[in-house]
């Protein structure tokens, strides 16, 4: 099945995946499209001027590239369970001197509107969703454009969703992924299935397929399109690339052997998330509420002191199965080779 993508110039089928929350700096974007890759926008928890100029600086390089959004999906969550959550985790905001009772319940839609706005009047030549599945209207829009649409699915289910939707791709994003899982229905935690299963599965839908989770070598790659994939997406692996703007106790976690696993939690964001485990998800993931975006700004606090202080057992360590893969190199060199067995 062809791939809208070849008409983009895309002649690497292993792409950039979108890392919201540093990981995707325009650099990295750059770097990928330069490879002759595709990368992505991360426009996940940026305002609109932020993203703004992120978008600006990219197209500035002439590379192809796309962006990808949160699409509304909200989990809300109860008062009285947040404010549960909310004391059990106080002790460890007292570390930094954060008072979480001052922290309000807020649920919102990232801005949805106004990147749909921003994004439509100057359209871009790739936009990708995750979390949820936007009105056939919007898709449909952004088609007329000339914009090439993706959803992000984790099942057979949600694959058909998506194409009675509209869009031109589907990125099928396994289990094994890093970071959020884009399931649907977060208030359940996606079965374990091996991403060659989960494409075979899905190419049923005649849609083509980008495969994403726990790939991080050139064998995984080679598999993953035998199975049936028009291109791979990999994150994880691109962590620890020179480009990346993941933190530093992020970069050294992935390296470090006391690291051994991974684990899905809520603890967090209340959203299904796979990431390393640490002392704060082996203390909260058992306890820990669905409720996104909710819990996401509760923790984030926590996080960000975390983080500045160097402190890797108390902050959100993504990270797919694949992490020890993950090398300090350039994005090009790292999506390179990931292609050298197709």
């Amino acid at each position: 099945m062809g791939s809208p993508l070849t008409g983009l110039g895309v002649m690497n089928p292993v792409l950039a995946a979108p890392m919201a929350g540093g990981p995707s700096t325009p650099e990295f974007v750059i770097e990928a499209g330069r490879a002759g890759s595709l990368g992505f926008v991360a426009a996940g928890y940026k305002d609109i001027d932020a993203l703004s100029e992120h978008v600006g600086a990219v197209r500035a390089s002439g590379v192809a590239f796309g962006v990808n959004l949160f699409a509304p999906n909200p989990v809300p969550i109860a008062e009285d369970a947040y404010r549960t959550y909310s004391r059990l985790l106080q002790p460890e905001a007292d570390v930094d001197g954060i008072d979480l009772s001052e922290i309000g319940l807020r649920e919102d839609d990232d801005h949805w509107d106004e990147k749909i706005a921003l994004l439509l009047a100057d359209p871009v030549p790739v936009v990708s969703f995750t979390f949820g599945i936007p009105a056939a209207a919007v898709i449909a829009a952004f088609k007329k454009t000339g914009t090439v649409t993706v959803q992000t699915v984790t099942s057979s289910t949600e694959a058909h969703q998506a194409a009675d939707a509209g869009v031109d791709m589907l990125a099928v994003q396994a289990s094994a992924a890093g970071g959020h899982s884009g399931t649907l229905t977060p208030g359940t935690i996606p079965p374990v299935i091996p991403l060659d299963d989960l494409i075979r599965q899905i190419t049923t839908v005649s849609i083509p397929v980008i495969g994403a989770g726990g790939i991080g070598t050139a064998d995984g790659v080679a598999a993953a399109i035998r199975a049936g994939a028009a291109a791979v997406s990999v994150g994880t692996v691109l962590l620890r690339a020179d480009e990346s703007g993941a933190s530093t106790a992020h970069k050294t976690a992935i390296a470090d052997p006391a690291f051994d696993t991974t684990i899905v939690t809520r603890a967090f964001t209340g959203r299904p998330a796979r990431a390393l485990r640490n002392a704060f998800t082996d203390r909260y993931t058992e306890i820990a509420p669905t409720g996104y975006p909710a819990v996401h700004y509760l923790t984030s606090p926590i996080r960000k002191a975390a983080t500045s202080a160097g402190d890797a057992q108390r902050i959100h360590l993504w990270a797919g199965t694949g992490y020890r893969e993950a090398t300090p190199e350039p994005v090009a060199r790292i999506l390179t080779r990931l292609a050298s067995r197709l």
